[in-house]
């Protein structure tokens, strides 16, 4: 395993990031195909034996479930400080809105409830999970930076945002003296790039880490079309959205991908993550069987050649956004911005 620091921070990571979407209580949201707080054990004990010490998680996933699986993981693995631990927060619900709920006190609340099903002290990156358009940035920002001043999150991070956001967000953290965002974990892969518009030259100027989900397209970029399914593939409608509409000019990348593996004895998985390293911090990669996780952990060791890296990108055409960041607008009412700390209301 290879470490690079996270942007402006003084955090140490692992190139790849392990996202624990896939662990949870199946019977506590809407996703049916998590994995159970034993195999969740096995999963992360690989990856801290293979070097992986850098672990996102959220409130959302399966009702903070995830949470809870990865910090008692964590607490009986590795020692604290040697693990670095992210998770999110959502936006205030419509109830909490109608109660006068500052997004302070959200925030507060939110923080309080992670750790608590972490069983930690602090968190070592807290992000904001998306864009809240019903609670003023201010607000947002001066919660955030009590956090980071009260000890319970050391940096913070944005996710599922646009360029010109964060860096609303980061000038108004600058001009107040608050805590900035030193991470944004967006939507970015080989089969989706809309993220090298603007974000990805924002970051580079600012030294801001890209730590992108959705690395391998939800197993698109693993595997042939039609081979070897999951159960996630079956039943994830979500990503279903996010890829079907664009699956023939996607599946000619694809078939490079196989092509290149085919080429170094090596796994898809390698190859598309290899590509994406070249790109970013460390991709948060979902892993809910041991050979997600190795193959994540041999990408790093995979070079490609400049000439395979642009033979992988020449297929590439603009797509349009998808998933969480297509709704990342003011909603029209309040009845449309409906947010829930199960993951009921949330694709990722």
């Amino acid at each position: 395993m290879k470490y690079i620091k996270l942007g402006n921070s003084d955090l140490n990571v692992s190139r790849i990031c392990m996202g624990c979407m896939g662990f949870g209580d199946s019977a506590r949201g809407q996703h049916s195909w998590t994995i159970d707080e034993e195999h969740s054990r096995e999963i992360i004990r690989r990856g801290l034996d293979l070097g992986v010490n850098f672990y996102d998680t959220a409130i959302a996933y399966q009702s903070g479930t995830s949470e809870q699986f990865v910090g008692r993981a964590l607490r009986n693995f590795a020692k604290r400080d040697e693990v670095v631990v992210a998770t999110k927060f959502l936006p205030r619900t419509p109830e909490e809105i109608e109660n006068g709920i500052s997004g302070q006190q959200h925030i507060e609340n939110m923080i309080n409830t992670s750790l608590k099903n972490l069983g930690m002290d602090y968190v070592d990156l807290y992000i904001y999970h998306m864009w809240d358009w019903n609670t003023p940035i201010h607000d947002i920002m001066e919660g955030l930076n009590n956090v980071v001043k009260a000890g319970k999150a050391r940096y913070i991070g944005i996710s599922n945002c646009f360029a010109w956001q964060l860096a609303k967000a980061n000038a108004l953290a600058d001009k107040e003296g608050f805590a900035k965002f030193v991470s944004v974990q967006g939507h970015y892969n080989l089969i989706f790039r809309e993220e090298e518009r603007e974000m990805v030259p924002y970051c580079d100027e600012e030294n801001i880490a890209l730590t992108p989900y959705s690395a391998l397209a939800s197993g698109r970029l693993s595997r042939l079309p039609g081979v070897g399914g999951t159960k996630r593939a079956e039943e994830d409608s979500y990503a279903k959205f996010k890829y079907d509409a664009t699956a023939d000019q996607d599946n000619v990348i694809i078939s490079r991908v196989a092509e290149l593996a085919d080429k170094h004895g090596v796994s898809m998985t390698e190859v598309s993550l290899a590509w994406l390293l070249t790109k970013v911090t460390s991709p948060v990669v979902g892993a809910t069987k041991f050979h997600h996780i190795e193959g994540a952990a041999k990408a790093v060791g995979l070079g490609l050649s400049g000439e395979e890296t642009a033979y992988l990108e020449e297929p590439y055409v603009p797509h349009p956004l998808a998933g969480v960041m297509a709704q990342n607008k003011p909603a029209a009412s309040k009845e449309k911005h409906v947010w829930s700390t199960g993951d009921q209301k949330i694709g990722r």
